[in-house]
């Protein structure tokens, strides 16, 4: 995702690249590229809505998303 050797400037996207390979083996080699990228998509939708995140009160970012939506709609609601 970033330039070789500079891990540093994108530290984020680095820290996510490390925990789909380490926890969801897309460091494998595939077949073909539809297997990679339906591994990808895998490994994206179990890490959004299944895998608890410490930094989100042990909760997934699906679910953080959608109260995050709901105290939205629910404040347009007020507002109007």
């Amino acid at each position: 995702m970033t330039e070789e050797n500079h891990c540093y400037k994108n530290a984020l996207a680095e820290r996510i690249n490390g925990i789909l390979k380490d926890e969801y083996s897309l460091d494998a080699t595939f077949a073909d590229y539809e297997q990679a990228q339906r591994a990808c998509k895998e490994a994206i939708e179990l890490y959004n809505t299944r895998r608890t995140h410490w930094s989100l009160g042990f909760k997934t970012p699906a679910e953080v998303h959608r109260a995050a939506e709901m105290k939205s709609t629910t404040n347009e609601k007020i507002n109007k």
